[in-house]
């Protein structure tokens, strides 16, 4: 059974707490400021529709972003309440809180990717595997060879020197491509490397995979693929390449 991780990012989490805590403290000072005061139950319905927006896509530093362009929700509500005598002027500054809410949450975002590239950076295999109490390899390709064990205490030595390499580099392609048969060219990554943890509050869920020659290792998230080779093999048992 392969196992997967469901972390919880506290760096998103404390972003969303005060994005919402911005939102309420501007909401109640509007609130206090109206000289007729709005229903109560209504504010938050007219703010989550004020939310609604055409926005685009973006991508800053491998996260997803929406910018918000057109104020579709506002409209709408501007459309059902313009004919009723009072109600547009009493519920608008909270409809407009809502589509601003967008950059409120957008700031927020952008201001938590330095600190979480600090806390978790990328280059570092460390990121996405600390804990490997429990790690075994599962054989997924017909290349791998039996009886290959991952070995934690070895691999943890190494861990920390293990650097970022590009997965396709010169060296390889020259082995792989020029001076080997296409009939002979088997699975890169024959292993999948089941039962490890990346650091604690990150929220990623990588897919590790073992090189056949038992000293690269291949890193996959939603995100990207990162390479890392060591010097020494951490798998022993079978037979090597």
């Amino acid at each position: 059974m392969i196992e997967t991780d469901f972390s919880f990012n506290w760096i998103k989490f404390i972003a969303s707490v005060l994005s919402y805590t911005v939102i309420i403290f501007i909401a109640v000072r509007i609130y206090m400021k109206q000289n007729v005061k709005p229903g109560l139950w209504a504010v938050p319905l007219v703010w989550i529709a004020g939310l609604f927006s055409f926005s685009i896509d973006m991508n800053w530093f491998d996260m997803p972003l929406k910018l918000a362009i057109l104020p579709l929700g506002l409209w709408i509500l501007y459309f059902f309440m313009k004919n009723k005598e009072g109600q547009w002027e009493r519920y608008r500054s909270f409809a407009w809180l809502g589509f601003w809410a967008n950059y409120i949450f957008l700031a927020m975002a952008l201001l938590s990717v330095p600190f979480h590239q600090w806390v978790y950076p990328k280059e570092q295999l460390s990121t996405y595997i600390t804990e490997t109490e429990g790690a075994s390899l599962i054989s997924i390709h017909p290349a791998a060879k039996e009886g290959q064990q991952f070995q934690p205490e070895k691999f943890l030595k190494q861990l920390d020197v293990m650097k970022s390499e590009k997965v396709m580099n010169d060296e390889w392609y020259t082995r792989f491509y020029l001076e080997t048969e296409a009939s002979k060219r088997s699975e890169r990554f024959p292993y999948f490397l089941n039962g490890t943890h990346p650091k604690r509050g990150s929220g990623m869920q990588p897919m590790i995979f073992i090189e056949d020659d038992r000293k690269g290792m291949l890193v996959t998230t939603s995100a990207r693929q990162l390479y890392f080779r060591s010097s020494e093999s951490f798998i022993t048992g079978g037979d090597r390449r």
